[in-house]
């Protein structure tokens, strides 16, 4: 990993943060949706920009009642390029002053109806049956962007998908920082993908959400085959 590069990329990140804010029209609509969200409104911001920019589809882990995923389907829709997005949610039950609801998933399932582009899953992130659904929706390094918002354990959802993410593939993680009970687990299952070069971090938004991205490196080759770090990760599991 290049420093200067990485450096360069935070700020370009900050840069189209504010670019986006000054977008009355488009700042509007998202805005919008975070009335559906417990994502900070740059968080969404992010969300589009990371969708919009993307070379993949898109992986969403804890889609609660979808504020973030119309965010993303803006993004696609602004890219002129055919994207999936894949929203993953259990359902449940949450008492908020401003979002809470009696049934994320019938919730979702409303918000989104306009939504062709997102293919919805009614499951936990870590069920054999998800994992495999995901695997017909979307291939092989084809995954451009990945979203968690999903109790605590982020290794073990990276894990099981790890395989499909594409090099370089946008990885937004929400409560790295702030006060929840899982932010400290969450930190430090980042904070060892970082040191083990499997992750690259870029910045934190809204709330507490760390943006970073996915790196493939090559460490293994021989006349036969060829792995990748990505890929020995999954192995490990």
């Amino acid at each position: 990993m290049n420093p200067s590069a990485n450096v360069d990329d935070s700020f370009e990140l900050m840069r189209k943060l504010i670019e986006y804010r000054q977008q009355k029209a488009l700042h509007h609509q998202l805005m919008k949706a975070a009335e559906r969200s417990m994502l900070g409104i740059d968080t969404l911001v992010m969300l589009y920009h990371c969708a919009k920019i993307s070379a993949g589809d898109i992986l969403e882990v804890g889609s609660y009642v979808g504020g973030a995923t119309i965010a993303m389907a803006m993004g696609v829709r602004d890219s002129s390029t055919e994207k999936k997005i894949i929203s993953i949610e259990r359902g449940c039950r949450v008492d908020h002053p401003r979002v809470g609801t009696k049934d994320s998933f019938r919730d979702l399932r409303k918000n989104l109806k306009r939504l062709d582009q997102v293919s919805l899953i009614n499951g936990r992130s870590f069920d054999p049956a998800t994992i495999a659904m995901v695997r017909q929706l979307s291939g092989r390094g084809q995954i451009g962007l990945f979203v968690f918002d999903a109790g605590a354990n982020v290794l073990r959802d990276i894990d099981g998908y790890c395989d499909q993410f594409a090099d370089h593939c946008w990885m937004v993680i929400d409560d790295y920082l702030g006060g929840a009970d899982k932010s400290e687990r969450l930190r430090i299952q980042v904070d060892e993908l970082v040191s083990g070069g499997r992750l690259e971090p870029l910045g934190f938004y809204g709330l507490g959400t760390w943006i970073g991205r996915w790196l493939i490196q090559m460490v293994i080759s021989s006349s036969a085959a060829m792995l990748t770090f990505g890929e020995l990760l999954c192995f490990e599991v």
